[in-house]
């Protein structure tokens, strides 16, 4: 960049180059809970790939959960919001309406299997996030009938999930590893 320019002109620039099919979080998107639930995603992926795929089958540090228990949850948590964050812009199909997580199935898996409905799964969870509009960062998902949540919550909710997911895999994560999620701040 050079001298004096301003982030939003590199930024002008780089969407620029990288055409009109790239898409981008929203402007009043949180983002520093959107980039609090990308690094935990690639961390809990790094951790992923340390396993070999025997080691899918050993306990995590969930009582009775192996770590593809872990795995298939996590993957099915974010298909979950994905889908909900979809409804909100348009129409979702038969498949989507209808889709209810299995684990049971989800632990039966082949290893290469498990592995890419987790990158699946991020992928898509990341897509939704980049094409909700400042309007729909300020919406809420209704839960039950007496229940809503902000969207704006579901990004800090999946950064606290899959970082203590990676802490469940058992796979050399402390506690002390993972953020600090009282410490944060509101974006």
């Amino acid at each position: 960049m050079p001298p004096g320019a301003s982030k939003q002109a590199a930024l002008d620039l780089l969407k620029e180059r990288q055409g009109k099919g790239a898409r981008y979080d929203a402007p009043d998107a949180p983002g520093a809970d959107l980039l609090l639930a990308r690094r935990g995603t690639a961390f809990f992926a790094r951790k992923l790939n340390e396993l070999s795929d025997s080691d899918l089958d050993k306990p995590s540090l969930c009582d009775g959960w192996s770590r593809r228990h872990v795995i298939a949850d996590i993957c099915f948590s974010a298909r979950a919001q994905a889908i909900a964050l979809k409804k909100l812009r348009e129409p979702l199909t038969l498949e989507e309406e209808t889709w209810t997580p299995d684990l049971a199935l989800g632990i039966t898996l082949p290893p290469h299997a498990l592995r890419h409905l987790f990158d699946h799964t991020a992928i898509h969870l990341n897509v939704e996030y980049r094409d909700l509009t400042n309007d729909d960062w300020q919406r809420s998902l209704a839960l039950g009938p007496d229940s809503a949540l902000p969207v704006r919550e579901l990004p800090i909710r999946r950064a606290q999930e899959i970082w203590l997911a990676a802490y469940h895999l058992a796979v050399d994560v402390r506690l002390l590893d993972l953020p600090d999620f009282q410490k944060r701040t509101n974006s």
